[in-house]
């Protein structure tokens, strides 16, 4: 069965007609699956659960599977009781990003353990899918080798998604280092984010590129990029690969992983194809054991 395509959630704050329009674009291109909803920030209200609700039944229309995201770090009682909405919405997938989703969806429904519940071992994925996940997301930080025992061990039933392209959502915080970049207290910071709809960067003395400040979100300066490795993820029995939405030219990128699944571009071709639409350099070095920023690039001769 050929490889899925992913986009995972909107890590960013986008004004509400540019986020419609953005996912009728989606609902046109080669994606298989979609995930909605506010994962960062709960004062993002451009959209609200019942509009991501309405946007994921357009997009379950035109041939979609979508899966709802839950906030990754839940700070207030409002903010809980939107997960809970969102879990008990009762007719769509949802993705678990904190313990407290997967308890109230354990034993209920499947559900996608995200990639912030950290599953690092064999034993802590395999209580998962007892829970009920019918797949999961591999951390952003584990390398192939790390990969390759947990297939060998995970149950048949469980599929395996894998992060492949976007800035690394790294960690979050209480506060909001956006607001704070503009002398602003979180609890009013105009909405800074909105003028910054790819992250905010933040340079070293040096003037050197080395995070993206994205509200609470700390996320990777550079672009996270496994598309030479389609065919390691493939024989590692990797199911869908997940594409992180930027401000521009995601149409691009979605079209340029699958002609790397396809086989109509190399490895080498598609990674060339793709650098005129990256918002910035790339990096891999996660999946090989080195440091993030690293870029571990195949050998002439592949």
């Amino acid at each position: 069965m050929e490889m899925k395509i992913a986009l995972g959630p909107l890590l960013y704050y986008w004004q509400r007609d540019v986020v419609l329009g953005f996912y009728d674009a989606m609902a046109a291109a080669p994606i298989d699956i979609v995930y909605l909803g506010e994962t960062v920030c709960s004062r993002r209200h451009e959209l609200r659960l019942a509009d991501w609700l309405e946007l994921a039944a357009r997009l379950r229309r035109a041939g979609k599977e979508v899966v709802l995201s839950t906030q990754v770090l839940l700070e207030s009682g409002a903010e809980v009781g939107t997960m809970h909405k969102i879990c008990a919405n009762g007719d769509f997938l949802v993705e678990a990003n904190d313990m407290g989703a997967v308890h109230n969806l354990a034993g209920k429904v499947p559900f996608v353990a995200g990639p912030h519940l950290n599953i690092y071992n064999l034993a802590t994925l395999q209580w998962m899918a007892g829970l009920g996940a019918s797949r999961w997301v591999m951390p952003l930080e584990m390398r192939q080798t790390d990969l390759a025992a947990m297939q060998a061990g995970r149950a048949q039933s469980l599929q395996t998604e894998v992060f492949a392209y976007g800035r690394m959502p790294l960690a979050f915080s209480a506060r909001c280092f956006t607001a704070r970049h503009c002398n602003l207290p979180k609890d009013d910071c105009r909405f800074s984010c909105l003028s910054h709809p790819d992250g905010l960067m933040m340079k070293t003395r040096e003037s050197e590129e080395f995070l993206v400040l994205n509200g609470t979100q700390t996320q990777s300066a550079r672009v996270y990029n496994l598309i030479d490795a389609i065919d390691s993820l493939r024989q590692l029995g990797v199911d869908v690969v997940r594409l992180s939405p930027q401000a521009n030219h995601t149409a691009e990128v979605v079209a340029r992983f699958r002609d790397a699944i396809q086989g109509v571009l190399a490895p080498r071709e598609a990674a060339a194809a793709l650098q005129p639409v990256m918002p910035a350099a790339s990096c891999n070095g996660y999946w090989h054991g080195r440091p993030g920023l690293d870029l571990v690039e195949l050998p002439l001769a592949a």
